[in-house]
């Protein structure tokens, strides 16, 4: 690890940087903290770089016909896939039948439209981009600041602190924006979901993003696909990036959703059908009367959370709905184009699936009949419908009261979502009546934000005690440090419209039970601060003595005066790249260092290997590399491999993060692996179904890979994850037989057989591990592989950074020859 400076020194040419003082803090104005750079007027951004590029995919999916037939059926997911592929012959012919046997089988080679990034997993993939050596991004980009955004007393105190606190880092994301001609959002500008819907999400589009919950964007008829920061980099230097195909889950919707139901009961209950590992290998399109009948960040919502179910994305064929929420979003010629193409016969429609497309599976939910769903704790899988929710709350001795009632966050910021809890905080005000339990709102962007303060939709709530936070991840992501007096390990529930509630993530305590709600269903539960209200049948004492029972919420799905811009300041810079800037990495960082490469795979097989550590149960990206006060050394390889697996529960011993040496002294996860790999000794992970499930978090591979990791074995992986783990040179096996997990101890010495035949072949063969336990005994376990032909020159070169790295000094070599040639 070089810890040293890329063209170090003060960035003369650089125009902006984080605001590095505050005046006194009651001369700021009021959430105007930003970056200060110069800025487009809201309405003067560049549609022609936000259109997806119709003619070209229309020409696209006319090959894709020829190679198919014309009478092939397609899904709106392969419309839109098929239409991204390099070259739709080679992808879609190889290793398929001649084309019959195409998903889960075919291997995809596409090339996105664009890619978005988030501050925490920008920083890796920057680092990663700069190693290539190329002078901008081959497609635009944007970068979100978001993450690094603590959420506790409000905005006006969190922004400007965070902005401070990560001054080094907002300056290193903003030049190389700069540098690369990538658009920067500052720090208070919104979650990169809601940015990405409101400005770069359009009907037909193809995007990765870097985190997990990027499929937001289907809600606009956009294919987007979380990925690590490895694979944007594939992206933003011209390379294909490989998916396998994936399968296609139908989910048929009819009815009409009335009442407290809302679209986020939808994913509620879907992911109560599917489980965490259920849409693993699928991408779920929803299709059927009853999209009609919702809005598009209705839609989105639903989109958001597809993520918890596995699935590689989800999406939504064009609706009614998207035309509007275009036009108020500044899109209006995106609109019209979309509107055309949706209207053009079957064969030619981009943006609708064929009438006779088959699904590989097909789920049926009926609108009408839905009801509120909660679901958790410790899994976003957990679900319980309302109306039994009390009971199962009793029978399991969960808390009967709750602490604090969150809403807003990616999944649930709209001005839909928005408007319908202040209608229920205008009733219960209307009797008198407070939160019971603290009550927070994240905006999801500084339009939606500036929309509700201009329609007085934030006074509402501060008015009843609602705390604003910034417009940004906060406590979702673990950047919370509560006031109310919990302490670690007590056991206590918070009620959240987030995404995810795995063990520890919003409040760093593993006891806290966070249950998963609609907001409106959140703001009306915070005002009785009791798990067993049920406010669609349950009343509530007013201070007068009478009983209050909230009516069903009524919202508007977009503001009748259309969106507000707010700060100015919080605009993107251009997505123009300019040479002059630097690039400023400090030799002396603790929370920035320059990569080095991975050490390339060895002529021979892997021997002598150790197992590092077997893991008991749930093993998500959250235990393998923890967000919260870590995500400060995202852009710091060496410091935040400190963290590494921190949180997983050992197998043999039932401890957290205690690992045993081969001599029986304990220590931790972390400390251990540096040892071993200090000493010369490579090694694995044992672990069981869905591993690194949860975020697109490529630190869960890229920490491994640094302390020594070759190997991680499983039951089952999250896809993701295992993507990240190819992309930076670690193999990722899965059990032949799954009863040979209770076969292997920590320290079980481990050697391949197979494995070097199976990379240079391109992914052809078995592998097998030859296990020698400590007492003698020998085992041989047999595994399953998906590496495909490209990703075994991933493994071989020692990752996928090292490999396009000699691919851009390739390119720039030629272009050198090229020059001389002219001179």
């Amino acid at each position: 690890m070089r810890l040293q400076a890329l063209r170090a020194g003060q960035a003369a040419n650089c125009r902006s940087r984080i605001l590095s003082s505050f005046p006194h803090p009651h001369l700021v104005p009021r959430r105007h903290l930003a970056t200060t750079h110069n800025v487009p007027s809201a309405r003067n951004v560049d549609i022609a770089s936000r259109t997806p590029p119709y003619q070209k995919l229309l020409s696209r999916l006319a090959e894709v016909r020829r190679v198919l037939g014309s009478s092939r059926q397609l899904t709106l997911a392969e419309k839109i896939l098929y239409s991204h592929l390099e070259s739709p012959e080679e992808s879609l012919l190889s290793n398929t039948n001649n084309g019959r046997d195409i998903r889960g089988q075919a291997n995809l080679k596409l090339k996105p439209d664009r890619v978005a990034m988030q501050d925490a997993s920008a920083q890796m993939a920057l680092l990663q981009f700069m190693s290539c050596g190329l002078p901008s991004t081959a497609v635009p980009a944007s970068i979100h600041c978001d993450h690094m955004i603590i959420g506790e007393k409000g905005a006006d105190t969190d922004l400007p602190q965070s902005i401070k606190g990560n001054k080094e880092v907002f300056d290193f994301l903003e030049s190389a924006a700069k540098k690369y001609g990538i658009e920067f959002w500052p720090p208070g500008a919104g979650i990169i979901h809601q940015s990405v819907l409101e400005n770069y999400s359009a009907p037909g589009l193809m995007m990765l993003g870097t985190d997990s919950h990027s499929p937001n964007a289907g809600g606009l008829g956009a294919i987007v696909i979380g990925v690590g920061g490895a694979d944007a980099v594939d992206a933003l230097v011209d390379a294909p990036w490989e998916l396998k195909a994936p399968k296609v889950l139908g989910v048929k919707l009819t009815g009409e959703l009335s009442g407290w139901a809302s679209p986020k009961d939808v994913i509620l209950h879907l992911a109560g059908q599917l489980t965490v590992r259920g849409g693993t290998g699928f991408i779920i399109e929803y299709f059927g009367p009853g999209v009609q009948t919702l809005s598009c960040t209705g839609m989105a919502t639903i989109c958001n959370m597809g993520a918890e179910v596995g699935a590689t994305t989800s999406l939504f064929p064009f609706s009614p709905a998207h035309v509007p929420y275009l036009q108020v979003t500044h899109r209006g010629p995106i609109a019209q184009a979309a509107s055309d193409i949706a209207k053009l016969p079957m064969d030619r429609n981009l943006l609708r699936p064929d009438p006779e497309a088959v699904y590989d599976k097909v789920i049926e939910i009926n609108l009408s009949n839905l009801e509120p769903h909660i679901n958790g704790p410790f899994t976003p899988d957990l679900s319980t419908p309302l109306s039994k929710f009390k009971s199962v709350v009793e029978e399991k001795d969960w808390p009967r009261t709750f602490g604090a009632g969150l809403i807003g966050s990616c999944t649930n910021s709209s001005y839909q979502d928005m408007t319908r809890s202040e209608e229920l905080v205008k009733q219960a005000s209307a009797a008198g009546l407070k939160p019971k339990a603290d009550f927070f709102i994240t905006p999801g962007s500084e339009q939606i934000r500036a929309t509700l303060e201009r329609d007085n939709t934030l006074s509402t709530f501060t008015a009843a005690g609602g705390t604003v936070l910034a417009n940004a991840c906060g406590p979702c992501i673990g950047q919370w440090t509560r006031t109310d007096g919990v302490k670690k390990g007590e056991a206590n529930a918070i009620l959240t419209s987030y995404n995810r509630n795995f063990p520890g993530r919003n409040d760093g305590n593993r006891a806290t039970m966070n249950f998963l709600a609609s907001p409106e269903l959140i703001t009306a539960m915070s005002y009785s601060g009791s798990t067993t209200f049920n406010p669609m049948t349950d009343s509530i004492p007013t201070p007068s003595g009478e009983s209050f029972k909230f009516s069903p919420p009524k919202g508007s799905d977009l503001p009748s005066t259309g969106f507000a811009t707010g700060n100015p300041d919080f605009l993107p810079t251009p997505g123009v790249p300019d040479s002059s800037v630097d690039v400023i990495v400090s030799p002396t960082s603790t929370r920035l260092a320059l990569l080095d490469p991975f050490p390339a795979f060895p002529d021979t097989e892997l021997g002598g290997l150790r197992i590092l550590y077997k893991v008991k149960g749930q093993c998500t990206t959250d235990t393998i590399s923890a967000a919260g006060p870590w995500l400060k050394y995202k852009g710091h390889l060496p410091n935040i491999s400190e963290n590494t697996l921190i949180g997983a529960v050992n197998a043999q011993t039932d401890e957290v993060n205690v690992a045993y040496d081969i001599d029986g002294k304990t220590s931790g996860i972390p400390e251990l692996a540096k040892r071993w790999r200090d000493q010369g000794i490579e090694w694995l992970v044992v672990a069981e179904h869905n591993y690194g499930e949860g975020s697109a978090r490529e630190h869960a591979a890229l920490q491994p890979r640094y302390l020594g990791a070759r190997i991680i074995l499983t039951k089952s992986f999250a896809r993701i994850h295992e993507t990240n783990l190819k992309k930076q040179g670690v193999v990722p096996l899965t059990f032949a037989n799954e009863e040979d997990y209770d076969l292997l101890e920590a320290c079980d010495e481990v050697a391949t057989r197979g494995l070097l035949d199976v990379l240079h072949s391109g992914g052809k063969g078995q592998v097998e591990l030859l296990v020698k336990k400590r007492n003698g005994q020998e085992h041989v376990i047999k595994t399953k592989h998906t590496l495909s032909h490209d990703q075994c020159g991933f493994v071989l070169a020692g990752s996928a950074l090292n490999l396009l790295a000699r691919k851009g000094r390739e390119m720039k070599e030629e272009v050198t020859r090229a020059n001389e040639l002219t001179d």
